[in-house]
């Protein structure tokens, strides 16, 4: 599955064959216990995601929720897309740190995490770097490397 029409979260899971969505599921439970408050779980682009609500914070650039982290069941595997690594450099480098020290095989773009099995991946690494997003600390950081208006850091600082 690249896209999905599903509407929620579950219905996205039980559209899944048995290992993927044990899978999915298992990640989806981390990232939920982890998530710190004033993030939201949803559907983005076909892919459960976790985002900041439009009514916390409506200037994005696209209209859509400001997106921390999405998981999608894809092809080839499974993607974790980690925004909040991408979008910061120290973060980046403690979680690569982080997942090294776990002995297993990081397979990952600018923010896009891959995998095939839960094995893979250890799950701990994930709920410690989604815990790691303070959403006051994302939406500056978010204005920050957007640097298009005082509006949009005025917004992201209240």
């Amino acid at each position: 599955m690249v896209s999905s029409n599903a509407r929620t979260p579950d219905e996205y899971i039980a559209s899944l064959s048995g290992d993927r969505r044990a899978t999915i599921a298992a990640v989806r439970d981390v990232v939920r216990q982890n998530l710190p408050a004033g993030f939201e779980e949803g559907m983005q682009y076909g892919m459960i995601a976790w985002y900041v609500p439009l009514e916390r914070f409506p200037d994005t650039y696209n209209g859509q929720p400001l997106g921390l982290a999405a998981l999608a069941s894809q092809k080839n595997g499974i993607s974790l897309y980690l925004n909040n690594v991408y979008g910061d450099p120290d973060t980046d480098a403690w979680f690569r740190a982080r997942w090294a020290a776990t002995g297993r095989r990081l397979d990952m773009g600018k923010s896009c995490v891959r995998f095939r099995r839960l094995d893979d991946k250890p799950l701990d690494v994930i709920g410690e770097v989604i815990a790691r997003s303070d959403l006051d600390r994302f939406l500056a950081q978010y204005a920050g490397t957007r640097g298009s208006s005082r509006t949009t850091r005025s917004r992201a600082a209240g």
